[in-house]
């Protein structure tokens, strides 16, 4: 398994498998405590793992976690995904970047999004299952939800949304949910 520094998003990885495939399919490492704790992170610091089942063209985020944050690793277990990471730390020297990748059971890469950096991906196959691994207990009053359509961030989203959450669908642009969680942090 290799790491990959992200380079538009500071602090974000690719971890990239080594599959070893014969006639039965193949075998992989999907997590590596070694391999992780060469880039500075620390494996154990991830307490909670997560599922999502999507259908083709549903489209899930943007979400970020107020507060700590939450830094994630995610991968797509079966199908295919287009993931899309927006970094939102004001210090951060890649804030407001935003990176996009296709995750896919072929690949079983890994993407490590560092705490403050907001998240969405969108299926693009018929059955879509995305793996989370989370380094906090979920607490649902620091959810913050982006418009996946923000001007702003101009996402180039590869197929029209199906379905989507009542939640997603109402979330206000960038500049209204990063004054939210301003006045989150001032409290």
């Amino acid at each position: 398994m290799k790491a990959t520094e992200v380079p538009a998003i500071a602090g974000a990885y690719l971890f990239e498998p080594t599959p070893y495939t014969d006639e039965r399919g193949f075998f992989c490492r999907t997590f590596d405590a070694d391999v992780v704790r060469s880039v500075g992170l620390d494996p154990g610091a991830f307490i909670q793992d997560s599922l999502s089942r999507s259908a083709r063209g549903v489209l899930r985020g943007l979400h970020l976690r107020s507060g700590a944050g939450e830094a994630k690793l995610v991968r797509c277990s079966y199908g295919r995904i287009f993931d899309v990471v927006v970094d939102l730390r004001p210090d951060s020297p890649t804030y407001r970047n935003r990176a996009s990748f296709e995750l896919s059971d072929e690949t079983q890469a890994t993407l490590y999004i560092p705490a403050g950096c907001a998240h969405g991906f969108q299926a693009l196959t018929e059955t879509a299952d995305t793996s989370y691994r989370i380094d906090r207990p979920h607490d649902p009053a620091e959810d913050v939800t982006i418009a996946f359509d923000d001007p702003e961030l101009a996402i180039d989203w590869p197929l029209p949304v199906t379905s989507m959450s009542e939640r997603d669908r109402k979330a206000p642009g960038l500049a209204e949910a990063l004054e939210h969680v301003l006045k989150r942090k001032e409290s």
